[in-house]
């Protein structure tokens, strides 16, 4: 027999496969603490938590007989996942189970903008009937722009069609081919806010979508939008959102998620009669609470009995020789995954890894995982991992194309990266192999050879082979306060296509980006944050 422990309060039904299964036993004990816990949790197979339990290293150690730990619900944050790892632990989550329910909130949320809904409310029971304040806006003929087409914004669109509203949708992963198989217009952010009627966010914060609606989006933007942020706070500027609102340029906003949750009594979200606010509930109901515990159950079930699962966000079990080949080199593969993406403009359709030399005798796919998660975690976040990349990247119809051979020219491993994107003919490749002294280096950038060890900040310059260009970076990065560390160019031929990398100590400003590329001819410039 099994033995099952739900630390955390989950619904009856959602564990009920559990409790009617003949090999398990199922005891809820909540609101332990770590200590009682770690008194009790070796004798259990499996355990089950929402938020509330924090499941730590020391808790694991006790579980000498800890198989899986499921939580029921998207986030994993409580609980250690290296430990877990290590310890051969598989945790499980349930991405799927709030989908509907958040969808479904944001549609509500919208309807509430369009119709002053809660203001409207308000006035009436303190004894005002006032019919004249409150003129809405119908959503029937009305240009929705969704900020990210995964689970929850493909199912937002889908609902935006039966309204008879108009869908643009921009995702860096959304392809032509499946924007017309969902039937919205494939778009950019610009192209959304300079035409979009109603825009609604459903991207994960990162370092590249924080913010990314602020003053200057607000400065181009379609006067009269309505925004809604169902999301994740930080993606949409909420000081910059308020002046906007003021100046006249956002007719309104509906938030369920602020920067910082909950917000300070003078939020000026809190009382503003053009903002609705709700506090954090696009997964709250009955259904979602029910369908997380029920997923997470069912692969628990799945684990114990030793059959296929899925959802897993940790490390699965990898034979220990094929562990000791690969392991040196995860870092790297998540590093020129990553290095690959920031480099890659357009939305991307195809992966294609190369591995050459010994690597080509083992089972690559451990190491294929790390680098699809550094490729989708530039714009997913967290919500890439080393297990669920494969699966993300089918869902978003990326093709990942591996291949392997024992030839490589000069090293005894490399790994070439290559992203195909939407636009003709465009390619991004990087190479990268780990040498015996010196580590990770990247020896390729598309056609130029390189020799680069991956830093922390560093810029990609793409220029003519001109003389002064170099004193002329150097000069406006040294007048911005950008110290450079190392720099190397690359060239094919005199005169002709080049490219520059630099390795500055700290994050480089946007406007010194744009600076950059203003210079004489120079190209382009990016920053690599790895």
């Amino acid at each position: 027999m099994y033995k099952v422990l739900v630390s955390d309060p989950i619904s009856d039904l959602g564990i009920q496969q559990l409790v009617d299964a003949n090999d398990v036993v199922v005891e809820k004990k909540t609101g332990l603490s770590e200590d009682e816990l770690v008194a009790i949790i070796g004798e259990y197979d499996a355990l089950l938590v929402r938020s509330q339990t924090r499941v730590t290293d020391r808790i694991m150690t006790a579980g000498t007989n800890l198989k899986v730990i499921g939580r029921a619900g998207v986030g994993v944050d409580n609980i250690d996942l290296e430990a877990a790892t290590q310890r051969g632990i598989i945790v499980i989550n349930a991405p799927d189970g709030n989908t509907i329910t958040t969808c479904e909130h944001t549609f509500a949320m919208m309807m509430a903008l369009a119709r002053h809904i809660p203001q409207a409310y308000a006035k009436t029971i303190q004894g005002t009937w006032d019919r004249k304040t409150f003129l809405g806006v119908e959503l029937r003929n009305k240009t929705l722009g969704v900020l990210g087409m995964g689970r929850i914004g493909s199912e937002v669109a889908k609902r935006a069609k039966a309204f008879g509203m108009d869908i643009l949708a921009y995702d860096p992963f959304l392809t032509q081919e499946r924007a017309e198989k969902l039937q919205v217009k494939l778009a950019s952010v610009d192209d959304i806010i300079r035409n979009a009627d109603f825009m609604t966010v459903h991207t994960p914060l990162t370092p590249e979508t924080r913010h990314m609606i602020s003053r200057p989006q607000f400065e181009v933007m379609k006067k009269g939008m309505r925004i809604v942020n169902c999301a994740r706070g930080g993606v949409v500027d909420e000081m910059a959102l308020v002046e906007a609102i003021d100046e006249g340029i956002v007719a309104g906003a509906a938030f369920d998620v602020f920067e910082s949750e909950p917000p300070a009594a003078d939020h000026p979200f809190l009382n503003h009669p053009s903002i609705i606010v709700t506090p954090h509930l696009g997964a709250s109901t009955v259904e979602a609470q029910e369908n997380v515990a029920i997923d997470v159950s069912e692969q628990v079930l799945h684990i114990l009995r030793n059959e296929p699962f899925k959802n897993a966000v940790n490390m699965p079990a990898v034979a220990p020789t094929v562990m000791n080949k690969l392991q040196p080199y995860f870092k790297l593969g998540e590093t020129l995954g990553s290095f690959a993406a920031q480099i890659t403009q357009n939305a991307v359709q195809e992966i294609r890894i190369d591995y050459a030399g010994d690597l080509s005798e083992v089972d690559t796919q451990p190491l294929t995982r790390y680098i699809v998660k550094g490729i989708l975690a530039r714009h997913l976040g967290g919500e890439a991992n080393i297990v669920n990349s494969m699966h993300l990247a089918k869902t978003r119809d990326l093709n990942v194309v591996v291949s392997q051979t024992s030839t490589t020219k000069g090293f005894t491993n490399l790994i070439t990266v290559t992203l195909v994107t939407t636009q003709e003919a465009e390619e991004r490749r990087v190479a990268g192999t780990l040498l015996a002294g010196y580590g990770e280096r990247i020896v390729r950038l598309d056609k130029f050879p390189v020799d680069i060890a991956p830093e922390s900040h560093q810029i990609l310059i793409s220029h003519n082979d001109k003389p002064g260009i170099i004193g002329r970076v150097g000069t406006l990065l040294g007048q911005n306060d950008v110290n450079i560390a190392s720099m190397q160019v690359g060239r094919k031929i005199i005169g002709g296509a080049a490219i520059m990398i630099l390795t500055v100590d700290k994050e480089v400003p946007k406007d010194v980006l744009v600076q950059l590329t203003a210079l004489p001819e120079l190209n382009t410039a990016v920053e690599i944050v790895l």
